[in-house]
């Protein structure tokens, strides 16, 4: 039973007058957007339009000094506001004024501002900061990779801690700047387009451009030596790649892959459309990963990936991320599968154009390959849980529900969803359910049946990804199971497909 509060007239109004009505307006934001896989990632009450990255850069001792400016527009009346970051802090100042701020949990910069953030209101946020990005770990791992000469900042789904301060989840992109002194004979890669560099008593500054949205874990930045080659696609796109000098017996591999890029996005965009940014490449630094990872316009990979021999197809499944992924950006990281499964499928269209197997005969090897009790099943690509994010059926049996869905609809309908998904969502973000809504609206089909079987189901299902009409849609085919001793032909392609999806679950 709930006792009701009976105050006199004359109480009531000391404390109307005591407590300013404005000032019970102002909350904290959340210290996490809410994502089911990452709660404490990102943060509330706010939205980040730019950042300003000025960093000084030692490559010898790993020691970072940066100066990071966030414009940012409050979402709420905000009293206190966090940022995700892990490194020291020693100055805070929130349009002009010096803010006190703290940590919290593993990555939260908690800041409030000497006075508070109205709905609406643009605020400048300048954080100094310093410290030896690779000496820091959080949730026992770093995302800040040293190298011989150097370091490189890659990581999904998260890399910004190790370097600038943010609002880090893919919900909230924004444009970048990013400077770097480094002591003269080093380089600097980022995103976007290389505005300009100068030197001065033993440093060289390299200047940065990010112009179009970018989520925070596709910023990426490496320091150290490298072959740089710059080149223009046929339609006049600005190509720059770049290879650490001391990767050995991957070097020509390497750079044979890499330099097909102009060629491959040229390719990719017959599919997906207009190439969605100003700049477009890739690196390979010297470091002992095992991943590649899409970030955006300048794809980072590891040299290890390109010990077997040249590997294009890798080439095309980060390539085709700019569009799938980085241009058009997931809104939970549980709809991993707009990235992956499409990515994947960029593969098996490529296999298809080098005629080293049709994307059917992937499907059909890949739903071939795994018996009913594989636990390859049991990963649902339309949710696969924060441990399966990056494991190979949210490729693998990603790609295969894309294979799915071209029979479903049939090849126009699919090549036109295909190309007007990312150019209707371009710079935005999305969810698997808008997915299909939009693929329903081109098809004039009901889908939920079909991605429910292929993206949510942990199960194998009944029926493989045949052609709709054949005799096997009705049924599923005699021997098509590897429990039955009948599988198909393995195509041409797929151990370089397969390369892919392994060496992608390493990437957290």
């Amino acid at each position: 039973m709930r006792k009701r509060l009976i105050v006199s007239a004359a109480s009531a109004l000391s404390l109307f007058l005591a407590v300013p009505a404005s000032a019970t307006d102002f909350r904290p934001g959340a210290a996490g957007v809410g994502d089911p896989y990452y709660p404490t990632y990102g943060n509330g009450g706010y939205r980040v339009s730019h950042y300003d990255i000025r960093l000084k850069y030692q490559p010898a001792t790993d020691e970072l000094e940066g100066t990071t400016t966030i414009l940012a527009t409050a979402t709420q009346n905000l009293s206190r506001f966090n940022l995700d970051f892990a490194l020291n802090v020693s100055e805070v100042r929130v349009n002009g004024q010096l803010a006190t701020f703290a940590t919290s949990g593993e990555q939260e910069l908690e800041i409030t501002p000497a006075r508070p953030l109205d709905k609406g209101s643009q605020a400048t946020v300048v954080v100094h900061y310093k410290g030896v990005p690779s000496t820091v770990k959080k949730y026992g791992f770093t995302a800040w990779l040293r190298t011989p000469d150097g370091a490189v900042a890659a990581g999904q789904p998260e890399s910004a801690w190790w370097w600038f301060p943010s609002n880090d989840h893919p919900s909230n992109k924004a444009t970048f700047d990013v400077s770097v002194l480094v002591p003269d004979g080093n380089q600097v890669i980022s995103n976007g387009i290389l505005t300009g560099t100068s030197s001065q008593a033993g440093w060289t500054k390299y200047s940065w451009r990010e112009n179009n949205p970018q989520a925070t874990y596709l910023a990426t930045l490496a320091v150290g030596k490298f072959d740089i080659t710059q080149d223009t696609t046929a339609g006049g796109l600005p190509v720059y790649n770049a290879y650490s000098k001391d990767l050995g017996d991957n070097a020509d591999a390497a750079r044979a892959s890499v330099e097909r890029t102009g060629e491959l996005v040229d390719w990719l965009s017959g599919y997906f459309g207009e190439y969605p940014f100003s700049s477009v490449g890739g690196y390979v630094p010297n470091v002992p990963t095992d991943f590649a990872l899409e970030t955006q316009t300048r794809a980072f990979y590891s040299p290890r990936q390109f010990a077997k021999g040249t590997n294009d197809s890798l080439v095309v499944h980060e390539l085709a991320h700019q569009w799938y992924g980085d241009s058009v950006s997931l809104s939970r990281w549980s709809d991993i599968w707009l990235n992956e499964g499409f990515t994947e499928y960029a593969q098996f269209l490529w296999s298809e154009h080098e005629n080293k197997g049709t994307a059917q005969e992937l499907a059909d090897y890949i739903y071939a390959s795994h018996p009913a009790d594989d636990p390859f099943w049991t990963v649902k690509p339309g949710d696969p849980g924060e441990e399966n994010q990056f494991s190979s059926p949210v490729y693998e049996r990603g790609a295969v529900a894309v294979q799915a869905l071209r029979n479903a609809v049939g090849d126009e309908k699919f090549f036109q969803i295909l190309k007007g998904w990312p150019t209707e969502r371009r710079y935005g973000n999305a969810t698997i359910p808008e997915f299909q809504a939009y693929a329903e609206k081109v098809s004039g089909q009901k889908l939920g049946d079909l991605l429910n079987t292929w993206l949510f189901t942990p199960s194998k299902p009944a029926v493989g990804p045949v052609p709709a009409g054949t005799a096997a849609a009705a049924s599923p085919a005699p021997g098509a199971d590897r429990a039955e001793g009948q599988l198909p032909a393995e195509p041409k392609s797929w151990k370089k497909i397969q390369e892919t999806s392994s060496v992608h679950e390493a990437r957290h």
